[in-house]
């Protein structure tokens, strides 16, 4: 049985089976595809045409629109013949929720639709209802009843389907049996699966799509399982974070998301869901896809890396990559066991460290009261490459330098010193309390001999791990000293530490996410530094202006402020450590009922310093309680200037002014004791 991608140590596409889509081709080794939807109503034609053309000329390869009703389903067609006229033959896809009429429409317009099977027939009422398993077949077969001439439809046309599974919008029906977990988003789709197969109906893509990168990757991890195990072939995967906000925050999210699982060469086409106008999501998606285009289907082979043959079947891996468990460690002052990860900032590049140089990493020093505030977001320890500091350091920074400097530091207590495994073997003072030693995984002589240098420092109760990797299969050279180190009982904490050697904001942050993000996904991993090469460092500057993420993380702040918040970012998407509010934002469509980036901003500003509250800001009743699932409170568009105000999933206030309702959202959030004032 496949496991859920072919190599866990070298990159290698997932084959799938091929799918049309117009003229574009899906699946079976063919170029990740990028897409993007509209925000335009949908009746407004020429708007959605231009919008369409922006996206296009992005760089968008299909185009979703919305059509919640078969008035919309119908002007599909007068879209399609503006957009052809004007000489642009992109695919088009329709997003249909709740009205299979619409979705009958448009297949006979469009080139796609996409059906949630979550509420295509099924109706999520939040109600706990137990079914029979006689009453369950009977819905399977109303479901089957409602499905199968949409099938037809598509079958007749040529029309190409996804079925798109979202975490936050199961069926009471799926609820009921399968909880609100992976397990039913994959059944929720396979019951629409089976149906279309009945009717040799192939040209299918699926979606497992969540607000939760964990729960995402574990969705689409199963998927794939259950499709080899029942028919013996895997459908094309469409790859997306829902509702994964704006700026830096839904950069991370998406590429943590989205980026392990290309890491494992599972996906055909992907949409960064972003909070902004959708010619900006294209962009990003780019810069996720890019690192993979000078693959072809042929894997990406370090023959330094020790193999598992996951097609063994007497293989398998000792860690479950379809349930979320942290690696079990040791702890080291504050580092491992049951600490969340640490961040270590990479100060090595700035020529002179000063008090005012840490603000960057989240010390600000008040020279009058000579007192250190610190953040949420605060660096715990430094590394500097340098002697001793001139000055005192706040009192839960600490420092780690080369052995040599370490050493003849004052205060113990603050200095850690930094080794390479050979180094740490063979050095004669090592610190009492901490030693960081680096190995470079499976890519030199230190770590293939016989794990020689591994065994000396296995269960070493002061020594810290970091393990990086100079491979092309970078983080499954990583995951492969897990695995080592795991099967050998091997209990240090672990430091992941990732260089990029990219130019621009986005790219950085991309590559941060997506190697260290795929990591910690699967539960390895008791803190982060992320570097630069020295060349990338010194361009990263200049490169700020060409990016989104860098207009806003560089132009005004340091490469350090841009790396340290990008840790905590990460550490916040993969549910690690909990450093902000989070907030699962919608990136509006043709639904949305009110200025959704505004409103955002909005909310963003007066709750930013609630740590660990997740709020739901979603543009309408679709994207509302249904894709909020892991929100905490919820505002949710319900008419025109009007919104629903929830906790969980229960509606607490209905149908409020617009003008008045985030002070109601503060309200809400003061009478379930969420909130504090702002220092």
């Amino acid at each position: 049985m496949q496991l859920y991608c072919n190599s866990l140590t070298q990159y290698s596409r997932l084959k799938t089976r091929e799918v049309k889509v117009g003229d574009l081709l899906l699946g079976n080794f063919n170029p990740i595809r990028v897409q993007t939807m509209t925000t335009t109503d949908t009746m407004n034609t020429i708007a959605t045409v231009e919008q369409s053309i922006r996206c296009i000329e992005a760089g968008a390869e299909l185009i979703r629109i919305t059509a919640p009703s078969k008035t919309e389903a119908e002007n599909l067609l007068n879209i399609k013949n503006e957009l052809r006229k004007r000489g642009y033959n992109t695919p088009i896809v329709a997003d249909i929720h709740f009205t299979p009429n619409a979705a009958e429409i448009a297949a006979r317009i469009i080139e796609k639709v996409r059906v949630n099977p979550g509420n295509y027939v099924d109706k999520k009422k939040f109600e706990q209802i137990e079914y029979t398993d006689a009453e369950y077949v009977e819905e399977i077969e109303r479901i089957r009843e409602r499905f199968t001439p949409l099938v037809k439809i598509c079958k007749e046309y040529g029309t190409a389907m996804r079925i798109g599974t979202n975490h936050g919008s199961l069926s009471d029906r799926i609820m009921s049996r399968y909880g609100d977990t992976p397990n039913g988003m994959v059944e929720s789709a396979m019951e629409f699966l089976r149906i279309a197969r009945n009717e040799s109906y192939y040209n299918i893509v699926l979606s497992m799509k969540a607000s939760n990168p964990q729960v995402m990757v574990q969705a689409y991890r199963l998927l794939i399982q259950q499709m080899d195990a029942e028919f013996g072939e895997i459908y094309p995967l469409h790859l997306g974070v829902t509702e994964a906000g704006d700026g830096e925050d839904g950069r991370v999210k998406s590429a943590a998301g989205i980026g392990t699982l290309l890491e494992d060469g599972i996906g055909d086409t992907i949409r960064v869901s972003l909070t902004e106008d959708p010619e900006f999501e294209i962009p990003v998606c780019k810069d996720l896809v890019k690192r993979y285009s000078v693959h072809s289907q042929q894997p990406i082979i370090d023959s330094k890396i020790p193999k598992l043959a996951i097609h063994d079947s007497r293989f398998t891996i000792p860690y479950s990559p379809f349930n979320y468990k942290k690696r079990k460690t040791f702890a080291i002052d504050n580092i491992g066991e049951n600490h969340v990860p640490v961040v270590i900032a990479d100060l090595s590049k700035v020529e002179n460290i000063t008090p005012q140089t840490l603000q960057s990493i989240g010390y600000t020093y008040n020279e009058v009261l000579d007192k250190w505030n610190i953040a949420d977001t605060a660096a715990d320890y430094i590394f500097t490459g340098k002697a001793a500091l001139n000055f005192a350091l706040p009192g839960t920074l600490k420092v780690i330098t080369w052995p040599d400097y370490a050493i003849q530091a004052k205060d113990i207590n603050k200095y850690f010193p930094i080794y390479d495994a050979k180094g740490f073997v063979e050095a004669n003072n090592h610190h009492p309390a901490i030693n960081f030693v680096m190995l470079d995984c499976f890519s030199d002589d230190t770590t293939i001999n016989d794990f020689t240098y591994l065994d000396e420092l296995a269960n070493n109760k002061s020594v810290v791990l970091c393990l990086s990797s100079t491979n092309k299969n970078a983080m499954q050279s990583v995951r492969r000293m897990f695995i080592e180190l795991i099967n050998r009982n091997i209990e240090n904490p672990v430091i992941i530490t990732v260089d990029s050697n990219w130019q621009t904001a986005d790219e950085h942050l991309i590559h941060y996410a997506t190697e260290a993000g795929a990591l910690f996904l699967d539960g390895f991993g008791n803190g982060v530094c992320f570097g630069m090469s020295k060349e990338s460092y010194n361009q990263s500057t200049i490169n700020s202006q060409q990016s989104i993420a860098g207009r806003n993380y560089l132009q005004n702040n340091s490469i350090e402020q841009f790396i340290n918040n990008t840790a905590f970012s990460i550490l916040q998407a993969t549910r690690t450590r909990i450093s902000k509010t989070e907030y699962i934002s919608c990136p509006s469509c043709g639904r949305t009922l009110f200025d959704l980036q505004e409103t955002t901003a909005k909310i963003r500003n007066k709750t930013n310093h609630l740590k660990g509250v997740k709020i739901a800001i979603m543009g309408c009743i679709v994207n509302g309680p249904g894709e909020m699932a892991d929100a905490d409170f919820g505002y949710v568009g319900s008419g025109v200037g009007k919104i629903t105000l929830y906790k969980g999933k229960e509606i607490v206030k209905k149908n409020i002014d617009s003008e008045i309702a985030v002070n109601e959202l503060i309200n809400l959030l003061k009478e379930n004791n969420a909130w504090v004032e702002p220092a």
